[in-house]
């Protein structure tokens, strides 16, 4: 499949209220702002719309409210899930590609983002499964995907383990359909054993101190990791949390 002249390309960030470890994380506050405003105003850097694919919980209405009053697009739907409310958000908005990303991800870069939708549009291939979390030279935190319409509804029609409802991509990127084609968006230098994601407290007093006292919401991520790289004791700070895994 080849992809359309001008291609409707959307950012989708998934968020909830229930996570397990930190539960209500996305709108925790620094610097007197949710992480969420963080999350999005980063994003727009990329110049490209963005979506929230959040749950039809009563526990997400505040998730909703904060859509409504940024006048960002919501969808909602199944907590579990979450490749269904991709879809649905997809078709919603007439997306021909669509960048995955997670909104407990604070100081991800939009401008980076951009930079891997050019590198995915220069193949025009849609069967192109494109991403910086596959093969990790990127701190956590500055992760995302992106792929076609064709793979996401294929996804939807095809995939039936729970794990791959909830974590959307693995049918994706396990390529079950022997028929999906990869590039990774790497760095020269690993630095993926660091984390900016906020997964627990200790990743929510990293990312708390880097905003309010190195300014870090307005820097783009390579000064974040040249600041990294200079503050092993920030680092420190939750080099100890183990990621979930899938």
């Amino acid at each position: 499949m080849t992809l359309p002249a001008a291609p409707r390309i959307g950012i989708i960030s998934q968020a909830r209220m229930t996570s397990t470890r930190l539960p209500g994380k996305v709108l925790m506050a620094v610097g007197g702002r949710p992480l969420l405003h963080y999350h999005i105003e980063r994003l727009a850097a990329s110049q490209l719309p963005i979506y929230l694919a959040i749950t039809s919980n009563a526990t997400d209405d505040a998730l909703a409210q904060f859509a409504a009053a940024a006048h960002l697009p919501c969808t909602r739907g199944d907590e579990q899930d979450v490749l269904r409310r991709y879809q649905q958000c997809a078709a919603e908005n007439n997306l021909d590609i669509i960048v995955r990303v997670t909104s407990d991800c604070p100081l991800i870069d939009g401008a980076l983002v951009a930079q891997g939708v050019q590198q995915y549009l220069a193949q025009g291939d849609g069967r192109l499964y494109l991403s910086n979390a596959l093969e990790r030279t990127f701190p956590r935190g500055f992760d995302f995907e992106i792929f076609s319409r064709e793979l996401l509804e294929e996804a939807h029609r095809e995939a039936t383990l729970p794990s791959d409802r909830e974590h959307v991509t693995p049918y994706i990127h396990q390529n079950r359909s022997g028929n999906v084609h990869f590039q990774h968006f790497t760095r020269s230098h690993d630095r993926s054993n660091y984390r900016l994601t906020v997964d627990t407290a200790d990743d929510f007093r990293l990312i708390q101190v880097l905003i309010e006292q190195y300014n870090a919401a307005s820097l783009p991520a390579e000064a974040l990791i040249e600041l990294l790289d200079a503050h092993p004791e920030l680092v420190a700070l939750n080099a100890h949390v183990e990621q979930k895994k899938l």
